[in-house]
């Protein structure tokens, strides 16, 4: 039985109705025997909530600074508002979807990131980012269990240390440590965009494939801000034995279909 995660995010997330065509491409997955694992952020949720305690929100490399007051902020959206709302839209339209984070069970275990980056001269630099952590350890039983039973687990990108100290885990940088533990079939990344592009917003620069050894030679071009943990993420899961990541419009639903289950060739396809 074919394995499937989805990370996401992005105006798919927003808007109601891209919200259940997505669902009901989610059942007709289901429906054809896949196992579907579903793994979200909250960028717009978490970006008014934040804004609406007066907390500011600062950003390296596509990675949030995380006070603690953001924190807690951060988890109630993401699990209050985020995904009450996915699990509700996918039982709508037939699945049994069940909402959980990476806090439950302890399945997913995290460490505090310190975020390192290389200067113009060549020095490494290291930026607090607060409560950002990193995922260590995943304990793939509760989610294996869900999928045996034929649920859709639905999964906050939150996770906490062995001491019990939680952190905010970038969606996508979680969702390809999630599609490497579980030895996914494929890894889907939904975004507002039609794929890689070589020279945004060139249509003609989108990169239908892609290698692992090719794409990290685009890194600092055509891989800048937020597409730095996406790609990351994708190619840490090819590293780790996933057999195919695809970068997908998610305003476009029907395209998992496409690809997924007729083979057709749309978005980023990246190979090992």
């Amino acid at each position: 039985m074919p394995k499937i995660l989805i990370k996401y995010g992005g105006n798919a997330m927003i808007h109601e109705q891209l919200k259940e065509e997505i669902a009901k491409q989610l059942k007709e997955l289901k429906d054809r025997n896949y196992q579907v694992i579903l793994v979200h952020g909250g960028g717009p949720f978490i970006n008014k909530a934040l804004e609406e305690a007066g907390i500011s929100s600062v950003f390296y490399d596509g990675h949030r600074h995380t006070s603690g007051e953001a924190l807690r902020c951060i988890e109630k959206t993401l699990k209050g508002e985020v995904n009450g709302s996915l699990v509700s839209a996918l039982n709508r339209n037939g699945l049994s979807a069940v909402g959980i984070s990476g806090k439950d069970g302890k399945f997913a275990v995290a460490k505090k990131r310190v975020h390192r980056k290389t200067a113009p001269d060549g020095t490494i630099q290291e930026q607090d980012l607060g409560f950002v952590g990193d995922l260590m350890e995943v304990d793939t039983k509760l989610i294996d269990g869900l999928l045996d039973a034929g649920f859709v687990p639905v999964i906050a990108c939150l996770a906490s240390d062995e001491e019990g100290n939680d952190y905010n885990v970038n969606g996508d940088v979680f969702a390809g440590k999630i599609a490497a533990a579980l030895n996914v079939d494929a890894y889907v990344v939904l975004t507002d965009v039609d794929g890689l592009y070589r020279s945004f917003p060139d249509p003609n620069s989108l990169i239908p494939e892609i290698s692992a050894p090719e794409l990290q030679g685009l890194f600092g071009s055509a891989i800048t801000g937020g597409m730095i943990p996406k790609i990351t993420s994708c190619l840490e899961a090819l590293e780790n034995g996933v057999k195919k990541v695809v970068i997908l419009n998610g305003t476009k639903p029907e395209l998992l279909t496409d690809v997924l289950v007729d083979h057709r060739k749309n978005g980023t396809i990246i190979t090992p």
